[in-house]
């Protein structure tokens, strides 16, 4: 079993997990059929376990030997109450572990200290690049397994499709419907709980 803090593994481990041949892994991964990373200036693999559970189910794998804990939630918003009732909300409906950044160098901080399964960000927050944070994300190997919900309260589906064209993973209309939230968060993860 693995530590339920891991979040990357090799390809040895990811071996042991779906009782393959590392050399099995490796082919998985140089076919994309499997994502993750290479460490810089070696031929190491790294795969986030998210993206490994992913892949597992969608092979019909069993994934009990894939342990994960509480799914890790990071609310990117510069309203101190609006981000503090989210995520009083969403631990009250759910095992979230769930931190509150409310400014960009604290939301870095804290995305590379816990590696977040989910990043919910407020558009509408103040001094706060939404898009930069979004770029960051998807360019930062360590956290490419996160997803991005964007807050956008009261959006449009053509403004939700646009910001699903510039890397979000999702939209949230409503952020006070945590039920809708929720599910959200749930479509959005590839991290079973």
């Amino acid at each position: 079993m693995m530590n339920k803090k891991k979040d990357v593994l090799t390809t040895g481990q990811v071996a042991q997990i779906c009782n393959v041949a590392p050399r099995t892994v490796t082919k998985w991964f140089d076919s994309g059929q499997l994502k993750g990373y290479r460490i810089p200036g070696s031929r190491d693999r790294r795969i986030p376990t998210g993206e490994l559970l992913r892949f597992m189910k969608a092979h019909d794998m069993p994934t009990d030997a894939l342990e994960i804990g509480k799914m890790r939630i990071l609310i990117i918003d510069s309203d101190k109450d609006t981000a503090e009732d989210l995520a009083a909300g969403l631990e009250t409906k759910r095992n979230y572990e769930v931190e509150i950044a409310l400014n960009s160098f604290d939301a870095g901080i804290i995305a590379q200290r816990t590696t977040p399964h989910v990043i919910l960000l407020n558009l509408m927050a103040q001094n706060i690049d939404a898009d930069q944070i979004c770029s960051y994300v998807r360019t930062n190997d360590e956290l490419n397994s996160t997803r991005i919900l964007a807050v956008a309260e009261g959006s449009g589906e053509k403004e939700e499709q646009a910001l699903i064209n510039k890397g979000y993973d999702g939209v949230i209309s409503n952020a006070g419907d945590f039920t809708a939230t929720i599910a959200m968060i749930q479509n959005a993860s590839t991290v079973m709980q």
